[in-house]
């Protein structure tokens, strides 16, 4: 029997866990298809196959299971800090996908008739070994290394485990490849290469760098914005809420640094792998109101103005939501007149430029919707006796209870609505 346990990548406590009784192939990647499916940047489709093989054993006459590692990435696959392309694995082995990626621990144990007590007492021990210290990483034992025989499309070297390409430096920055382009920015993968504490291991040391483009540099209001992004920020501390590191011009650009969440966003979610059940939904928009009363209920409350699917990150280890995107952000009390908003998603008030705290709440109701049906919620949005409303009859999948939710919080006047995230927050949980 075989247990793989993913860990929390700096507590090395359990997050998840799967159990494998009889398969004798295990297959680990970010594609569906996989035994073991981690959607995370850094893994590939298909990772790596846990094959099991017989070996003789001391007596000629026995033989026993063992079980052999096959990396298939190009991000490379750490087995005890140690890179390895195949090889035999024993019970306990820590696996990293890629430097910096998802960490599993591998447990092989024997066949037994009651497995169930065995999956208990792992997921209740309270601490797990923390990785070996890895030479790959530590700079005074380190030689120098010149990447040969790496694939052309590995982020990191498999003998040094430092970047292979690094496509260019800001500050101190390695940066690595494009995550993203948009009209305000692009956002850059980046290594710090000083983030190496004395154990060897790296910490955080992959970074997110949103850079503002040149052109947008020249209109005062997206400067504003920008800069009022990494302003709130750096005021804020939640676990759903990606944490500030750095903000700096450098030849003539601003540039903004972000802890790397990994996960995916749920409007990319939706569209790869279709809708979900109602009560997964529920349970992400009740996580995404905690974020929300974090924000509305500060001291100067915050106004997120664009929560949307594509704005809300499920992150791999602990499959919850973190909520991206700060560079609309407004604090109540400061004037607006700014429209801001996605088509959809936006409360009327706030396309109208006067949002209001009520204004984030609106967008958990069209995004239920997409999450439950996949279909966009503009569609949806017709004209009936009580005016416009999201039209829902056709929709089984969505409950009585739920539609009411929906409705309430997506009305047309703000008073209307629930007025709280804490409110919205405990009418979601009466419907699960």
């Amino acid at each position: 029997m075989v247990i793989l346990t993913l860990l929390h990548p700096q507590h090395r406590t359990p997050l998840r866990q799967w159990s494998f009784k009889s398969e004798p192939l295990i297959q680990i990647g970010r594609a569906p298809g996989n035994h073991v499916i981690l959607d995370d940047l850094l893994v590939s489709r298909h990772h790596l196959d846990l094959r099991q093989i017989d070996m003789p054993a001391a007596a000629m006459s026995e033989r026993t299971v063992s079980w052999h590692l096959v990396n298939h990435s190009s991000n490379g696959t750490y087995v005890n800090g140690a890179v390895m392309s195949q090889g035999l694995i024993s019970t306990n082995a820590l696996l990293q996908l890629a430097q910096g990626g998802p960490l599993l621990k591998l447990q092989i144990l024997a066949a037994t008739g009651d497995a169930s007590m065995n999956v208990l007492a792992i997921a209740k021990a309270p601490q797990l070994p923390a990785l070996p210290k890895s030479p790959q990483l530590s700079r005074q034992q380190r030689q120098p290394c010149t990447h040969a025989g790496n694939p052309p499309d590995n982020l990191f070297c498999v003998h040094c485990g430092l970047p292979v390409k690094v496509e260019k430096t800001i500050r101190q920055y390695q940066v690595l490849r494009v995550l993203g382009k948009g009209g305000m920015g692009t956002t850059y993968l980046v290594w710090h290469p000083d983030v190496i504490p004395s154990s060897g291991q790296p910490q955080n040391a992959l970074r997110v760098l949103k850079e503002m483009n040149a052109d947008m540099a020249k209109i005062p209001k997206a400067q504003e914005l920008f800069e009022r992004e990494a302003s709130t920020l750096q005021t804020l501390s939640h676990p759903g809420i990606p944490q500030f590191y750095d903000f700096f011009v450098e030849a003539g650009k601003k540039y903004l640094v972000m802890a790397l969440l990994h996960g995916q966003d749920l409007d990319r979610r939706i569209r790869q792998h279709g809708a979900v059940s109602g009560q997964q939904a529920i349970a992400w928009m009740i996580q995404t109101c905690d974020v929300l009363t974090y924000l509305h209920t500060r001291r100067t409350p915050i106004i997120h103005r664009d929560i949307k699917p594509g704005n809300l990150l499920v992150q791999t280890v602990t499959n919850r939501i973190a909520v991206l995107d700060f560079g609309a952000v407004k604090a109540v009390g400061i004037p607006s007149g700014t429209r801001i908003g996605a088509e959809g998603y936006a409360a009327p008030e706030q396309a109208q430029g006067r949002p209001v705290t009520q204004s984030d709440l609106y967008p958990i109701g069209p995004s239920l919707i997409f999450l439950i049906t996949g279909e966009n919620p503009s569609r949806l949005y017709k004209k009936g006796s009580q005016g416009y409303r999201f039209m829902l009859d056709d929709y089984p999948e969505i409950t009585t209870a739920l539609r009411r939710v929906i409705d309430r919080v997506t009305q047309p006047r703000v008073s209307d609505r629930y007025q709280t995230a804490q409110e919205l927050s405990q009418a979601l949980s009466a419907c699960l």
